[in-house]
Formats: C-alpha cells, structure tokens, sequence
C-alpha cells in the first residue's frame, strides 16, 4: 500500500539533509544510533510538535489478516523494554552477541531496535535452521544469547551443552520453558 502524499515529504527531507551535509551546514555526529537518533526523534515530531502525521512506524500482517500497527512512540517504548529485557534480564551488554531465530512476528523487528539502542549485535536467523546449524552459529559468533519461539527451542536446547558462551535463553511466545525468559511475560 501507498501512503500517497508522503513520499514526496520524505524524499524532500532525505535530500534536504543530504545537501546540507554536502555543504558542510551539518555536523555529523561521532556516534550514530538509528533507535534514539531517528526513531525517537521521529516519535517526539509525532507527539509534541504535531509536525509529523502519526503513520505507522510498524505495520505487519499475517497470513490470516492479524495487524500490528505500532506509532513511532510506540515502537520506542516497546523497544526500550525489550532493551531492558536484553540487558537486565538476560545480562547482554554492549557488543555482546544475540542469534535470534525466529519466523518474521513483530518480535523479531522489535528486538533488533532494541539491541540497537543498546549495542548489543543482532545475528538474525531463519527459523529454518537445524540444530547444527544453530550449534555452528552459536559457537562462530561466541553468542552470549539467543532468541527464538517454542517450537524451535528444542533444537536450541539439544546444543546448548556444546555452547559454552551461551549465558541467556529468551522465547518469544505464550509458552514457558525451564532455564528460559519469556518476553511476553517481561514487557
């Protein structure tokens, strides 16, 4: 779907920004973060200034026609607990590497925001993976953690002794597992 109207809107403001800093009328920051840079400022256009119209930041449908739509404050919002989750909860820090594999729900993009805003390295997997597949991957990357739904958290299990960096389980979905956070239950 289109949004009509707005394309010229964005255009315009990318290429605004891209000249000014062609022209030297831009500082460039010494550190950039997309989460708190872009998104966050696009959540406070959208919910003090009234200058940007509230179009949705994320948009995703399935199969049977279920929609998440979440605003640019909400994704924010959303994003900086399931940061506090990765951190906190499950003890990530900064450079530490995460393998999320997951089948594409609006988890997925939310957690790689939030291991955005928090430095953390998100390897995305396809849920396709056998439990070789995850065990190489755990054991190439040195991941500290990883993500994935119920049903695919028996192949992780049935490699997990063979993983020695591996320090934090979180799923995402309804069910509960031993020696795993949920993180439904915690944002």
């Amino acid at each position: 779907r289109s949004f009509r109207g707005y394309n010229r809107l964005l255009t315009s403001q990318i290429i605004s920004h891209y000249d000014s800093i062609n022209q030297n009328k831009k500082e460039l920051p010494e550190y950039f973060n997309f989460a708190s840079d872009v998104l966050d400022e696009w959540s406070q256009l959208e919910k003090v200034d009234g200058k940007k119209p509230a179009n949705p930041a994320f948009w995703w449908v399935n199969e049977e026609g279920e929609e998440v739509k979440w605003s640019f404050e909400e994704l924010g919002f959303l994003s900086r607990k399931a940061a506090n989750v990765l951190s906190e909860a499950c003890g990530l820090q900064r450079g530490d590497r995460v393998i999320a594999v997951l089948p594409r729900v609006p988890e997925w993009w939310l957690l790689g925001v939030a291991c955005m805003r928090t430095g953390i390295v998100f390897a995305p997997g396809t849920s396709q993976l056998t439990a070789k597949d995850i065990l190489y991957r755990l054991q190439a990357s040195k991941a500290k953690g990883i993500i994935t739904s119920d049903t695919l958290a028996p192949a992780v299990e049935s490699v997990v002794p063979d993983s020695q960096f591996l320090k934090s389980k979180l799923i995402v979905g309804k069910g509960s597992r031993d020696g795993w956070l949920n993180l439904t239950e915690h944002i």
